[in-house]
């Protein structure tokens, strides 16, 4: 018998101590990299909003105010036809760009359908973001809805979507009976909704109305609620939000301590006595739990700014270090490299994607 491979582990004060690549976000504070599900009800205008989406992130143009992270993006419109999609085009943008890509026809989960979006993906690096217009379109018409194979079947996307940092946005359907809470109401077993690192469920004010409430929750968002008319030419526009407490971005942090610094070579002290230097009123609500972690999640940021910083521990306590690069004593962060929680090849993810396993 083979000896098993012993578990990679890393202990919490180590853990809390190294400088981690911040997760991406598409658009930000709302669509991050990971597998993401929008839901709705048959004709409510989810695929125009997809379409839409797409072309506003190949052109790097804002969604509802939000900035994007430019790249390629690629948009399977499983049920509908060429002719459609262009005649959508025309009425959502003057000019959609070269880089956004669009596919009528695609392969089946397990049936190939994992080595053309790993092609699609290899010949095209810079790609952000995938919309896969619907879910039930890339399974078949026999698959069995079970929570096993849903779980199956989300996991071999999420790999990928994982491997290559990239958003993979899954359009699907709502359960016509009403429930309180919306989420439930996205049609197949609970393992989809589990599965996904984010659910969006689009519902019409009244069936017509062009009036909808896009409901928002995940792993890496905070819950929110996004009121959006639908205009004459069929965008979705932003008529309310209800995050009224933005979390703190990364320009945030930096931004104050950059002010921290100004005068000063270097500042050595708590996570406590930090938060107190920069947020003293508690406006900002930069707790001492959450300054470490945004000191580590922007050190680029703050090196494009000639700021170096390193959190260690020291005599028990956990102490922050900030260095202005042009003072005498300046310290480079140490150079760890970005944890990669997947580091699979994608030739390894296709192997491990099938149903048999």
């Amino acid at each position: 018998m083979n000896k098993p491979t012993p578990l990679q582990t890393i202990d919490g004060e180590s853990l809390m101590s190294l400088p981690l690549k911040p997760l991406n976000f598409v658009v930000d504070t709302l669509l991050s990299q990971g597998l993401h599900i929008l839901a709705g009800s048959p004709k409510v205008g989810k695929s125009w909003l997809a379409l839409w989406l797409s072309v506003m992130v190949a052109k790097d143009e804002p969604v509802w105010g939000m900035p994007v992270k430019q790249g390629t993006t690629l948009y399977l419109c499983l049920e509908d036809s060429t002719l459609r999609i262009q005649n959508r085009l025309f009425e959502i943008t003057e000019d959609a760009p070269a880089n956004v890509h669009f596919t009528t026809q695609s392969d089946i989960l397990g049936k190939g359908l994992e080595e053309q979006l790993c092609t699609f993906l290899t010949e095209h690096p810079d790609t952000v973001l995938v919309i896969i217009d619907t879910l039930q379109m890339i399974r078949g018409t026999n698959y069995d809805n079970t929570y096993a194979n849903d779980y199956c079947d989300l996991s071999a996307l999420k790999r990928i979507a994982d491997a290559h940092g990239i958003a993979i946005l899954l359009i699907h359907h709502l359960r016509k009976e009403t429930a309180d809470d919306v989420f439930s109401r996205i049609s197949g077993t609970t393992d989809i909704s589990g599965a996904v690192d984010s659910s969006f469920t689009l519902v019409e004010e009244r069936r017509g109305s062009g009036k909808a409430k896009l409901s928002c929750i995940g792993r890496d968002i905070e819950y929110r609620e996004l009121t959006l008319e639908r205009n004459g030419e069929n965008v979705w526009e932003m008529v309310a939000d209800s995050r009224t407490q933005p979390e703190l971005l990364g320009d945030r942090i930096v931004y104050l301590i950059s002010e921290l610094m100004r005068g000063r070579t270097e500042f050595i002290g708590t996570p406590t006595e930090l938060s107190e230097k920069i947020d003293p009123a508690g406006m900002e609500r930069i707790t001492p739990k959450k300054v470490s972690r945004l000191i580590l999640q922007n050190l680029d940021a703050l090196s494009k700014i000639g700021i170096s910083g390193v959190v260690r521990r020291s005599n028990g306590k956990r102490l922050i270090e900030l260095h202005r690069a042009d003072s005498d004593d300046a310290q480079a962060a140490p150079a760890v490299d970005p944890v990669d929680p997947v580091g699979a090849l994608c030739g390894d993810l296709l192997e491990a994607s099938s149903h048999g396993e």
